[in-house]
């Protein structure tokens, strides 16, 4: 499933973020390809937000897409 189908609440693992500059980004703010997070927060129309630790981020709802991740 894509990222944007994430439920509030959920602990998912990422597994393909397909844009390499992308990736890169990410990789800075501790997402990666096999990083485990919980999508703390969905925003009707908006933003997707991700915890990871104690670091919140916000993914919009277009990259949010693409990215492929699983439930775990």
């Amino acid at each position: 499933m894509t990222l944007d189908k994430a439920k509030r609440g959920q602990l998912i693992e990422i597994l393909n973020i397909p844009d390499s500059s992308i990736r890169a980004q990410a990789i800075r703010l501790g997402i990666c390809e096999g990083a485990r997070l919980i999508c703390a927060e969905k925003l009707p129309a908006g933003p997707i937000v991700l915890q990871n630790k104690m670091q919140e981020v916000a993914i919009g709802r277009r990259l949010a897409e693409t990215i492929e991740v699983k439930a775990v």
